[in-house]
């Protein structure tokens, strides 16, 4: 007799492939992070530049989680209780920001508030000094441009689950601003912001190429840039797998967190009427909710605004390079979508059949792993049998899938247990075996989920710094690496128009596999 509810299975769907997903991806990132301590001379202590990267680390991850936070409850707030033309693509163009490239943003961060960017100026007109983008400043202001969105849309989703009678109870009560405050918000908030602070605290504790070019020195080095430059530079390996060590505890505490917080109940079911809020009618309110919405609208598009200002006169003379670098990313954006769908499609079949610990372990570990450790344990392993850099390529294609299967899995196993819990009896039924199920029914009806994952891995693959930035022929490179070496050189103008060229493309993929994915998509 079981001791606790036990799930279901319902052999429709074997468990087996996602299984063997989930062990293969828990050997990929712990497997090479052993490879690279045993090849390492000397596992010494931290030292005195060690606690530095990790101080900083912490210190920009608990602000950027702050701010973020801090930021995206008074916009998500006025998102929820107001009604207005484009509301809807505001809400949609709040993701842009999590699956823009990040150097692409960096330039346009750069164009704004950088010191001979716009708003330094404006504060030149009015006598102030100009803004100090590099450094803390700047790493925590790119970290805020990255996450607000996200930290929006989680916290905007908390006031849309509340119930429509909650509020309608409230303006019966005649409840004013304060009441709705401890009755209703403040309950919410207290479940949604604390699992929405930590992911975003794990997510900048392996920023990588925000540090790498916003840092301004060894005084704001985070643990991925400190194991950049003991792999670059040194050739630690014995540091470098000391510091990923670190950085995977750090980053798998907080996911475990973000995992517990988001685990608690929320408000009951409602009788799904439409949200109506009559609080906030006034003309003050109204002012507060319309700053807030335009000042997150501001600091989200002017970036995006200035890629576009900036780089059309560098798009007429784009070098030689730039176009070689192109069909590069194309290519590893490619592999890196089949990659995903390959290990995402059974795992989430697997999670949606009552597996929950194997996406838990995939998940975590993929938001934890140190990108650039898995590249250098991969090549250590191959390095006696074949050149490491003839397989710069598909390593890089592979850790970018490993980056994009937590938000994949986000995506996918909602949609696949719904369908599994809406058509597995009946399949079995009809004596369908696996692969008539998968081919007739679930990919099908998972079709639109599918075609968005592979777009986001897509783009954010086109987007990636990381491995390639470590193990680049000179003459091979990623488009983002094209753009890093062309603003080391100072040709700004060519780096701006790569830029965008590579802004167009990765939202371009994106569009085209989310698109494609939804076409004729079964409903």
């Amino acid at each position: 007799m079981a001791r606790s509810a036990q799930p279901i299975t319902l052999p429709v769907v074997a468990i087996w492939p996602g299984t063997c997903a989930a062990l293969g991806v828990a050997l990929l990132v712990l497997g090479t992070l052993v490879a690279v301590a045993l090849r390492a001379d000397d596992l010494s202590g931290f030292a005195a530049a060690d606690w530095a990267a990790l101080r900083f680390t912490l210190v920009q991850a608990c602000l950027s989680a702050f701010l973020s936070v801090a930021l995206a409850i008074p916009v998500a707030k006025a998102l929820a209780r107001r009604r207005f033309f484009g509301r809807r693509v505001l809400i949609t163009l709040l993701g842009a920001p999590f699956i823009l490239p990040v150097i692409v943003a960096i330039l346009g961060l750069l164009a704004v508030f950088g010191r001979s960017g716009w708003m330094s100026d404006l504060l030149g007109l009015a006598g102030l000094p100009p803004v100090q983008i590099y450094g803390l400043h700047g790493v925590v202001i790119a970290h805020v441009f990255f996450n607000l969105p996200l930290a929006t849309r989680l916290i905007l989703q908390g006031w849309q689950e509340i119930p429509a009678e909650r509020f309608r109870l409230a303006a019966q009560l005649n409840a004013g601003p304060r009441a709705m405050w401890q009755l209703t918000e403040a309950p919410m908030l207290r479940q949604v912001v604390p699992g929405t602070a930590a992911v975003i605290f794990a997510i900048c504790l392996s920023s990588f190429a925000v540090a790498l070019t916003l840092g301004g020195g060894p005084k704001a080095t985070t643990i991925e840039l400190a194991i950049y430059q003991a792999f670059h530079f040194d050739f630690d390996l014995g540091r470098a797998a000391m510091l990923s060590g670190v950085q995977l505890v750090l980053t798998v505490v907080a996911a475990f967190l973000a995992l517990k917080a988001s685990s608690s109940e929320g408000f009951g079911a409602g009788l799904d009427r439409a949200v109506i809020r009559w609080d906030g009618k006034g003309t003050c309110a109204r002012i507060i909710d319309g700053f807030w919405i335009a000042a997150a609208a501001l600091f989200l598009m002017l970036p995006l605004l200035a890629v576009l200002i900036s780089g059309l006169p560098g798009l007429v003379s784009l070098p030689a390079s730039v176009w070689g670098a192109t069909w590069v990313s194309l290519q590893v954006a490619a592999l890196s979508t089949v990659f995903l769908l390959c290990v995402a499609l059974p795992l989430s079949a697997s999670i949606a059949l009552g597996r929950k610990r194997l996406g838990e372990v995939a998940g975590i570990l993929g938001l934890a792993a140190s990108p650039l450790v898995i590249g250098t344990g991969l090549f250590v392993m191959v390095y006696p049998y074949i050149d490491p850099f003839l397989l710069a390529l598909p390593v890089t294609a592979l850790v970018n899938m490993v980056m994009a299967l937590p938000f994949a899995l986000r995506i996918l196993v909602p949609r696949m247990r719904q369908v599994l819990h809406h058509n597995a009896r009946l399949a079995l039924a009809l004596d369908m075996n696996g692969r008539t199920f998968w081919r007739r029914v679930l990919l099908p009806r998972c079709r639109a989920q599918i075609g968005f994952a592979a777009g986001l891995t897509a783009a954010l693959s086109l987007g990636d710094l990381g491995v390639i930035a470590l193990f680049a022929d000179p003459e091979v490179a990623t488009l983002p690496l094209q753009v890093y070496r062309l603003m080391g050189a100072y040709r700004m103008e060519a780096a701006q128009g790569a830029a965008l060229l590579l802004f167009v493309i990765s939202m371009g993929a994106f569009w085209i596999l989310d698109r494609g994915g939804r076409l004729h998509a079964e409903a």
